[in-house]
């Protein structure tokens, strides 16, 4: 049996989010983590507003700053490469994700069930801003896509709430290579190889933005999730 878990890294990949970055960074900071000693880590990924000055005045953070913008993907993957937490998360620097719901996710865990969870923005009771028709037909074609493909039963493969037991994680770091967007697709296809992986998911509260409020994700980067969802799952 694993151990009950007694740290948490939390990853925070961002990317010109200045207007945002000092609340989610307080909020992280004041989580409720079950008790569990948090190492923040922010990914600067080359950011052109004033992130870095922000981040020079707040303490207790560790930052990694990426010389040129690389992506998600590629800011995930320095950023858990220093994690040293038995659980790892992922934590994006806009506002879309609430870190108060954190205790529901790190929840799995604690009864020495979860191996992987996942966040849904579709799944359960919790309040989500109703925004893009056209954003939720693609989720959801999407995360029907990649269940065909891993066998397994998720609802929301392209939530940004992704958490991990720390040697699942490292069992398949060597291996990941998405820079962009790619990475939500990459990570869920190469947990769901992994044998004896208990994989759970909880419904999450969400506050989509819009593209004036700084959305960034378009409709290439769902044609290249199906070219990335074919790959990681078939040709990797």
């Amino acid at each position: 049996m694993r151990r009950i878990p007694k740290t948490i890294s939390i990853i925070v990949p961002t990317y010109n989010e200045a207007a945002t970055l000092p609340a989610i960074l307080s909020m992280v900071k004041h989580a409720n983590t079950m008790r569990l000693r948090k190492q923040i880590i922010v990914v600067d990924d080359a950011s052109s507003d004033t992130t870095r000055r922000i981040l020079k005045k707040i303490k207790g953070i560790t930052v990694v700053s990426h010389r040129k913008n690389r992506g998600k993907g590629a800011a995930l993957r320095s950023g858990f490469a220093r994690a040293k937490g038995d659980i790892i998360l992922i934590q994006d620097a806009d506002t879309e994700y609430s870190p108060k719901d954190y205790p529901k996710l790190l929840e799995p865990f604690f009864e020495s069930r979860a191996d992987v969870v996942y966040g849904s923005r579709f799944r359960g009771s919790e309040p989500r801003r109703v925004i893009y028709f056209s954003h939720h037909v693609a989720n959801q074609a999407l995360t029907f896509y990649s269940n065909l493909l891993t066998n397994i039963n998720i609802s929301d493969m392209e939530c940004g709430y992704k958490v991990f037991h720390k040697n699942v994680l490292e069992s398949i770091l060597p291996s990941l290579v998405s820079n962009r967007f790619g990475i939500e697709p990459e990570l869920t296809a190469k947990v769901a190889k992994l044998k004896h992986v208990r994989f759970f998911e909880v419904g999450i509260t969400y506050q989509g933005r819009t593209y004036a409020e700084g959305k960034k994700i378009g409709f290439l980067d769902g044609l290249r999730a199906v070219l990335e969802i074919t790959y990681f799952n078939l040709f990797t």
